[in-house]
């Protein structure tokens, strides 16, 4: 099986020959100084945004202290937000209204006020539900599936499946034992003509083929 090329914009080919406008590799529509993106990694929404980056990270402006990275082969479901730490308002004072805001004057001093935030890190081959929420400087490991609607914060382990609200780990996809040989291979970083010949192992849960597949 070969994979669709990672510069397509559209990489859903329908039955008719053409492409789902709704499905996009996230890397050709993002152009954000603070968004680092892998290859592979896709988002699905009928609704076809114009702004791909406004509609998944709707706070994070580009310059701000912090960002958002996203692995490899990670596929977002439609209506999936990442609040990053530029979202949070100034708790000192008696009111947290963001009155600067409004100033242009007092603007760019009331974001350098902010504290710094942590980093949103989305680990490689995620899988985010249907309207799933990740909260400031949450960092998901690889393999981790978040529940639709899910509201996820902290740290949550490699192949960890999270879901409710707030989100909680409701069981492991893998032993620790097949975890650490996954974390190992580290397929998503393989050469496309290795994870190509792998798609049957992957598909197949095959751990022991898949390793047997390795380039390294």
């Amino acid at each position: 099986m070969a994979l669709a090329k990672p510069e397509m914009r559209h990489p859903l080919i329908l039955p008719d020959g053409t492409a789902h406008k709704g499905n996009v590799f996230l890397r050709q529509v993002i152009d954000h100084p603070n968004i680092e993106i892998g290859d592979y990694t896709y988002a699905h929404d009928d609704r076809q945004p114009e702004d791909w980056a406004t509609t998944l990270a709707p706070y994070l402006f580009p310059g701000a202290p912090e960002r958002l990275k996203i692995g490899r082969f990670c596929q977002l479901a439609q209506g999936v937000q990442i609040v990053t730490s530029s979202a949070n308002h100034d708790m000192r004072g008696l009111s947290t209204y963001p009155f600067p805001i409004f100033d242009p004057e007092r603007f760019l001093s009331y974001i350098s006020s902010l504290p710094e935030g942590r980093d949103t890190v989305i680990g490689n081959d995620c899988w985010l539900g249907r309207e799933a929420m990740i909260l400031p400087g949450a960092r998901l490991g690889n393999g981790v599936i978040v529940g639709a609607r899910a509201v996820v914060s902290g740290e949550v382990p490699d192949y960890a499946i999270v879901a409710g609200n707030p989100g909680k780990v409701v069981r492991m996809r893998l032993s620790d034992a097949d975890i650490a040989r996954m974390l190992e291979l580290a397929w998503w970083d393989w050469p496309i003509e290795a994870i190509e010949a792998a798609i049957p192992a992957l598909e197949k849960g095959d751990l022991a083929a898949l390793e047997a597949l390795s380039p390294n």
